[in-house]
């Protein structure tokens, strides 16, 4: 049988956790499987759990061993599957036939699997006879209401309780065995689940730092109070996580109303005594049906709207289909692209040609990321980006597209083709404290001239962190690698840092140039731009020209570079060394 790695972990952690291997015996569990024998007239039952090597028996009726191999166990194929298994003649299953169970003589097997409130199969309540036989729907479906009755003692005795200490609430544990039992009783219902959220997460670390973990219990045995004064008699409140509680509104409350009921009474309540809460509760709420839908799931749908409330610095929110599909596409993209890092083919560089206004030749271009995904399709760049940027995985895109533009740049040099190459960077790059070195090393591997590269980062990026943002840099601009604005007027535009970045190009964003042919006080702006920088030392490239007479207008006020689709849009870098061949010739017949 082939085994998830990753959720048989998963298991193991969880039968861990619970503490109940190599345990005594207990008569809450041996009453248990005497009654399965007894409904079978088989000799031999037990609960047995499947651990790494080994089925190892919490009860056992006619078994004098503890254990055996997990090894061809039919037990092991019934905490994986998380499916009864019945075997009526071992010695005729292919399988089994050879297993240790066949060896001991047994003959006829039946197993119904222990599942937690999780999902996780923990092992199986079985019944085993020495002669081959059948079973009854009956005996089966006994057979799974006792393995259900000895995962309730497990839970019962060994699991999470189910009363949180410091706010004297149910805890999760408990709201999901209410709603399941709800699903019994009403399922198809439509409900509306609430969840308060007391604070923001730096709120929690300053009070944390300053006032220790009493600030926490205080806020939650203040909250509790309000809370369950705000609801209607009999409404069950329940604390599901350190600062978060949740409630089932009462059948048909209208979700609006319902919210801003509790909300004006956690207000008024608050103002009322110290404020503990400190203004910052947010309320989400989400409407669901009983009995479709995990629990974890219906919770997460009301905190995606208690957050997207705090976002927009509103009282409460309800929940929005949209508003997650954007969240869960989001989380999809960044997982995925961590997979698309390691996998050849889905991403890639296009470049976008860089000419010298003067000349009107090719000198170089920009390395922009393409992302091709096995069943999205094409990804934005401006959707995937922003998320990869603020994760860990920034560092490592960082080092792939500067590996990737070297092998390209090498190719370029094999060629005879004198081209500049620039790719971004993300502020978060320089505070690698190995990131200049990482950059050389590559370019050193593939014999690339470091003048060949350029390393584009914003203004925002560049004096993030001055002092380790200055000192990488500065060995970057050492060892000749080039170091260009980006975006330039669109983020500080200190005059200061301007002087003092050791930067040799600067990039003026295409917003201000984009129309300056029709705008004469955009084209001053962008006169004055050059001047400055040209008059501190920087190379000035135009980014967005999209008609000759802007790209005349640039000309005329001594503009260095330019780039833009009246040039060249971004293309794959085959058929880039393709234009910039065309190029070259057509300057060398005229």
């Amino acid at each position: 049988m082939q085994i998830d790695m990753a959720a048989e972990a998963a298991r193991l952690d969880v039968l861990r956790q619970l503490n109940l291997l190599d345990t005594p015996p207990s008569e809450s569990f041996d009453r248990i499987t005497r009654m399965a024998a007894q409904v079978f007239g088989l000799p031999v039952a037990a609960v047995s759990l499947t651990d790494h090597d080994r089925q190892w028996f919490k009860s056992r009726v006619g078994i004098d061993h503890w254990s055996i191999p997990r090894e061809t166990a039919p037990c092991a194929e019934v905490a994986l599957t998380r499916q009864t298994l019945v075997l009526p003649d071992l010695l005729e299953d292919e399988c089994y036939a050879t297993s240790v169970l066949a060896g001991q003589g047994v003959r006829f097997y039946a197993g119904a699997p222990l599942i937690t409130s999780d999902g996780h199969g923990l092992g199986a309540l079985c019944v085993l006879g020495t002669e081959p036989r059948e079973v009854t729907e009956a005996e089966m479906a006994a057979l799974s209401d006792l393995a259900a009755m000895v995962m309730s003692q497990i839970e019962l005795q060994h699991a999470f309780g189910r009363i949180d200490a410091a706010s004297g609430l149910p805890n999760r544990v408990q709201l999901r065995e209410d709603l399941d039992d709800l699903a019994r009783d009403d399922a198809g219902a439509e409900r509306l689940m609430v969840l308060i959220d007391l604070a923001r997460a730096e709120q929690l670390n300053s009070g944390l730092r300053v006032l220790g973990p009493s600030y926490v219990d205080t806020m939650v045995e203040h909250a509790a109070r309000l809370i369950r004064g705000a609801v209607p008699a009999g409404t069950r409140v329940y604390h599901v996580s350190a600062t978060q509680f949740a409630l089932l509104a009462p059948a048909g409350a209208d979700p609006h109303a319902c919210l801003a009921a509790i909300h004006r009474h956690l207000a008024a309540g608050n103002s009322r005594h110290e404020r503990h809460l400190a203004a910052s509760i947010s309320i989400g709420a989400a409407p669901f049906a009983i009995g479709e839908g995990a629990a974890a799931d219906i919770l997460r749908g009301a905190y995606g709207a208690a957050l997207d409330a705090r976002a927009r610095k509103l009282p409460f929110a309800v929940y929005s289909a949209a508003e997650d599909d954007a969240h869960q596409r989001r989380y999809r993209l960044l997982h995925d692209f961590e997979t698309a890092l390691t996998r050849p083919g889905q991403l890639r560089l296009a470049v976008q040609p860089r000419i010298d206004v003067a000349s009107g030749r090719c000198v170089g271009g920009e390395a922009l990321l393409r992302w091709r995904h096995p069943t999205l399709g094409d990804v934005s760049p401006a959707e995937f980006i922003p998320i990869v940027e603020h994760s860990a995985l920034a560092a490592t895109l960082t080092r792939w597209v500067i590996e990737t533009a070297a092998t390209h740049l090498a190719t370029w040099q094999r060629a005879g083709l004198a081209l500049k190459l620039s790719v971004n960077i993300f502020a978060a790059n320089l505070d690698e404290p190995d990131f200049a070195d990482l950059v050389q090393s590559s370019l050193k591997r593939h014999h690339v001239a470091a003048g060949s590269l350029e390393l584009e980062l914003t203004e925002s990026a560049a004096i993030a962190d001055t002092d380790r943002s200055m000192a990488q840099l500065a060995i970057l601009a050492e060892a000749g690698i080039g170091i260009a604005i980006d975006d330039f007027g669109t983020g500080y535009s200190s005059l200061a840092y301007l002087q003092s970045l050791p930067a040799d190009t600067v990039k003026i964003d295409q917003s201000f140039v984009r129309g300056i042919e029709d705008n004469q006080r955009a084209a001053a702006l962008v006169a004055s731009m050059v001047a400055l920088s040209r008059g501190l030392g920087y190379r000035v490239v135009a980014e967005g020209v999209e008609t000759a007479q802007a790209m005349t207008l640039l000309k005329a006020i001594g503009c260095d570079e330019a780039q833009g689709y009246l040039l060249a849009r971004p293309m794959d870098v085959d058929a880039f060394e393709a234009w910039v061949a065309a190029d070259d010739q057509e300057s060398v017949a005229a």
